[in-house]
Order: structure tokens, then C-alpha cells, then sequence
């Protein structure tokens, strides 16, 4: 049978015992747990740092405007100032219009790894050219790429897409360094996305279990995939002087505006948080639910309900439905499969096969959790 003959969805449901009351997280997180009102630990966390990572009117523009200042400075006589990545989605357009509107000079990076939506590359395309803003893309070896990102597939891991999350800031360091640029502003924002479980999705910086998962079920070497460990970090960030800024923590941030403001720019909506990439729409709407019970609609509405963009009655009515078109899996599992380069009997098998995690491999859990807690209690700054 090839690639291209239909195949059976794998039936979802949602196994949760218990709700938080505030918001909609629940015990398809393992470790999740619950105060005596029934209100869990993501959102009582998610309150208690808000004021420190979300836009404050009082203390934010102030930090907005010393942190401008830093970035001007710092790239006085080059081309640019910045280096931002951009995907195609809300978050990072949104990013490339705020440092735009706030007089920087970013050289837009996209790093393609052979699985950008059509609706994705038109994003990229309209927004950086409305606003006038440079844009360099960064390919993958497709090959290469194919092979590891199938090798986690192979594997059983919920960490299907630690490939692209540890190339991504690969990338965006490799092309700061290269044009002298000491800043990097990234989308990402606490204000909707602050919640996210970590049994959900293992640290993408451990090359160990990275190298580990590719030796057992690719069938090539990494020759020229970017990897992005701590000793790279830690070296671009002391020795080259790169730092990370999350801009839109420091702006008042609605996904709503957000959306309003980037379709002025010709940008269009996609069908899905993430879903940019059709890799990571297949993966987070169907394959996670289905086989390892994560439904990343809980943790991204929950941070919506916190936010106060959304209401929890609103959430739980989202959350009765499937994460995904019944009508549409059997079509984009072939597509994912033949993408692959595998038969659907393959992936079928795949998709059937018992969960693992990155403990069932070799990894550094243990010697990063040491490392990173050294740094951030004595080299952070």
C-alpha cells in the first residue's frame, strides 16, 4: 500500500477527571494539581507572575523605552538593528509591526523547514513588504531535516517538532552573529501563552536525546542541522553578547487587535494556533490529542481565560468539540505520510504504537536542570 491510499482515523477523547475551576486546564496534565476552591497551579502561577511578564501601564513603557534605546545603539552604522523571527503567524507579524512602529530596523528571519502553509509564505511576503522591512529566509536541508523529524515520529515522543524548536533559534543566532546584530525580538508573549505544562513538551536544548533519537531511527547523520544547546547559547549569549527580547510583553497585547491591525497588512488567518505549518497543525490537532491525550487548546485558552480575552463558558464550549475536522484527517495523514516519504500502513503503525517520553532515551535532564539552575541563580543578567 503507498502513500496515497485512505486510512482510518484514530478515535479521540478527552480522559479528563478533573477541571480547574478558574481555568480550563485539567489532569490530561499529570502533574498538574488543585488548591482547595479547585483552582490549579498553571493559572495560580500564571497570576502570581503577571505583573512581572505582562505590560504593566505603569512600569512597561519605560523598560520599552530604555530597551530601544539599547537596540540603537548598539546598531548604529550597521544595516540593522535587530534580528526577529517570523513565521507567518499572529505573534510574530505582530512582533515585525510593533518594532517597526517603534523605529527599529529588524532584518525579518524565516527559518523554512519545508513545511510552511501556502497561506504562511503569503503572511511573510505581505507583511515584511508592506512595512518595509527586510526579509532573509534560512532552508533546511529538506533531506536531512525529513529523516530527523521522522525519526522522532518513529519514536513515540510528544517532542515530534523538537526539530524545528531547537533550529529555530539556531538560526535567528547564527544570523544576528553574522550581521553583527546584538538583539534578537521574538514573539513570544506570557500574555497568551503563560501556560503550557512542562510534562507536555521536553527541552528542546538537549542535543543528547536529540542525537540519541536520530542514531536509533533516522538513517543519516546531522551534517549541517542547527543545533542549539546550552554551551551555544551560553556562548552567544557571553562571548558574542546576543541578548533575547520578548517585545510584546512589553506592549499592550490583544490576539483581537493583533488580528485587526495585521489584516490592514494583507495578512491572513490560517485555521489554527500555529497552524502556519501544516506539520505542527496536524501534529498539535490531531496526532497529540489522539495518541498522548495533550490538547493544546486547554493550555492556550487557559491563557486566554487569564488574560481576560476570553471567558471560561466560552473555552469549555470550544473544548466539547473535537481539536480537529473529522473530514479532514484521513486527506492530511496521507499528506503527512507522503511528505514523509513513507507507505500509510507506516503511519499508521506510527500512530498506534505505545507513547514514550524522553526518559524511555538517552538525555541530559538531569545535568541541564543543574546547569540552567546555576545560571539563573548566578549568571543571569
Amino acid at each position: 500500500m503507498d502513500a496515497t491510499q485512505p486510512t482510518q482515523p484514530l478515535e479521540w477523547h478527552d480522559s479528563s477527571t478533573q477541571v480547574c475551576t478558574r481555568c480550563v486546564m485539567s489532569t490530561t496534565d499529570p502533574d498538574i494539581t488543585f488548591d482547595a476552591e479547585g483552582r490549579c497551579n498553571h493559572c495560580t502561577d500564571y497570576f502570581a507572575r503577571l505583573s512581572k511578564l505582562t505590560y504593566d501601564e505603569a512600569t512597561s513603557g519605560p523598560k520599552l523605552t530604555a530597551i530601544v534605546e539599547r537596540i540603537r545603539a548598539a546598531g548604529r552604522g550597521k544595516e540593522y538593528d535587530c534580528v526577529m523571527g517570523i513565521s507567518g503567524g499572529i505573534d510574530s507579524c505582530y512582533a515585525v509591526y510593533v518594532a517597526k512602529s517603534l523605529g527599529l530596523r529588524p532584518l525579518a528571519v524565516h527559518m523554512d523547514n519545508g513545511w510552511d502553509s501556502d497561506t504562511a509564505a503569503r503572511n511573510i511576503k505581505h507583511v515584511t513588504q508592506t512595512l518595509g522591512v527586510d526579509y532573509q529566509s534560512v532552508v533546511l536541508d529538506w533531506e536531512e531535516f525529513r529523516d530527523l523529524q521522522l525519526a522522532f515520529l518513529r519514536a513515540s515522543v510528544p517532542e515530534i517538532e523538537t526539530p524545528t524548536d531547537i533550529a529555530i533559534p539556531a538560526t535567528l543566532h547564527r544570523v544576528a552573529a553574522d550581521n553583527g546584530v546584538k538583539f534578537i525580538l521574538m514573539g513570544g508573549n506570557f500574555a497568551t501563552e503563560g501556560i503550557l505544562p512542562r510534562a507536555w513538551h521536553y527541552n528542546a536544548k538537549d542535543v543528547r536525546f536529540l542525537r540519541a533519537v536520530q542514531r536509533r531511527f533516522g538513517s543519516g547523520k546531522l551534517r549541517t542541522f542547527p543545533t542549539f544547546g546550552f554551551v551555544k547559547e551560553i556562548s552567544y549569549k557571553y562571548v558574542k553578547g546576543i541578548r533575547l527580547v520578548y517585545v510584546l510583553n512589553l506592549v499592550p497585547y490583544s490576539k483581537r487587535d493583533a488580528l485587526t491591525k495585521l489584516q490592514e497588512l494583507g495578512w491572513e488567518y490560517y485555521g489554527g494556533k500555529h497552524h502556519e505549518s501544516t506539520i505542527t497543525g496536524f501534529v498539535q490537532s490531531y496526532l497529540l490529542p489522539v495518541k498522548f491525550q495533550i490538547d493544546y487548546r486547554r493550555a492556550t485558552l487557559s491563557s486566554q481565560i487569564c488574560a481576560g480575552e476570553i471567558s471560561r463558558e466560552e473555552a469549555l464550549e470550544i473544548l466539547r468539540t473535537p481539536p480537529f475536522d473529522a473530514s479532514r484527517v484521513a486527506e492530511e495523514t496521507v499528506y503527512v505520510a507522503k511528505k514523509f516519504g513513507i507507505s500509510i500502513e507506516e503511519m499508521d503503525a506510527i500512530l498506534a504504537t505505545p507513547p514514550r517520553t524522553h526518559r524511555d532515551y538517552p538525555n541530559n535532564e538531569k545535568f541541564l536542570e543543574f546547569l540552567y539552575g546555576a545560571y539563573r541563580r548566578y549568571l543571569i543578567r
